[in-house]
């Protein structure tokens, strides 16, 4: 599993809102939901995107906008023409999400070709089937379809601007390891096993991967598991022994110890926090 799809893993939509609008100019839009993430493709005519605190973007035809919440921003007509559009949105975030939302500006566009807009069928059939038995799960999954689709290509033609994650991913000698962590973060792993899986020796991987990430192997993945622990913290029957065992440590006593040296605080206690209840929030 490669880390896009692994940070992907930990933000599949759930409820989430999807929605399909048709408007006459002059229109103007504000959205101040709260989103932590926001996806708006534009199918026909045009809109000014204005985020909050950001430069003005355009948003054309075909074209998909990512904008990182929750603060408000607002769409503009920008055409002559009637627009149609296609807008979802994510509620929360953590963990994974948060990390991917790190890398990403606080608002950008991605210019579509004319293949890269497929999940477009799927969410307007999803909007379709909305009312239906399993309708939410299919806009749910239209979402995210559409999120892996423009993330995945924006990431792609960022090139040597793109995170240091996605550039490993594409390394005939990072990426196989980045697949091996992130396919089995419970295994034992060293230097030299992961080296194995490159199918290089331990000297040319660690120098290797810390030129194309900026860290060690050995880093990387306990920054990994850090935020994989994190988010199963986050569950109130997560036993600390249990997500030890998850992310790869032998006994719970070496997991709290790397725990608390990392993040400042006992596995026990990040759990308290996470899953305590904040007032208004239900």
């Amino acid at each position: 599993m490669d880390p896009l799809s692994d940070m992907l893993s930990g933000i599949r939509a759930r409820g989430a809102s999807l929605c399909e609008a048709s408007l006459s100019p002059p229109w103007t839009l504000r959205c101040a939901d709260g989103a932590s993430l926001t996806m708006v493709t534009v199918l026909d005519g045009g809109a000014s995107l204005l985020p909050s605190g950001g430069p003005t973007l355009t948003v054309g035809p075909g074209d998909t906008a990512l904008v990182r919440g929750p603060a408000p921003f607002r769409l503009v007509d920008a055409s002559k023409e009637r627009t149609s559009l296609v807008m979802g949105g994510y509620q929360s975030a953590r963990g994974r999400h948060d990390r991917l939302l790190d890398t990403l500006p606080p608002a950008l566009v991605h210019r579509e070709e004319s293949d890269d807009v497929l999940w477009l069928a799927s969410a307007r059939d999803a909007l379709e089937r909305r009312d239906r038995p399993g309708g939410q799960a299919l806009v749910d999954r239209a979402l995210d379809m559409g999120l892996v689709c423009t993330l995945g290509c924006w990431f792609e033609r960022e090139g040597a601007n793109a995170p240091a994650w996605y550039r490993g991913t594409r390394d005939p000698v990072v990426g196989p390891a980045l697949d091996a962590i992130h396919e089995h973060l419970d295994q034992a792993w060293t230097v030299g096993s992961l080296a194995a899986r490159a199918g290089v020796s331990r000297a040319h991987f660690a120098t290797r991967f810390t030129e194309v990430m900026g860290q060690t192997p050995l880093g990387y993945l306990t920054e990994w598991r850090m935020y994989t622990a994190e988010e199963l913290l986050a569950e109130p029957d997560a036993g600390v022994a249990r997500v030890a065992d998850a992310v790869g440590y032998s006994d719970a006593a070496a997991f709290s110890t790397a725990f608390k040296r990392l993040r400042g605080m006992s596995p026990r206690e990040f759990r308290r926090r996470a899953t305590a209840v904040v007032p208004g929030s239900g």
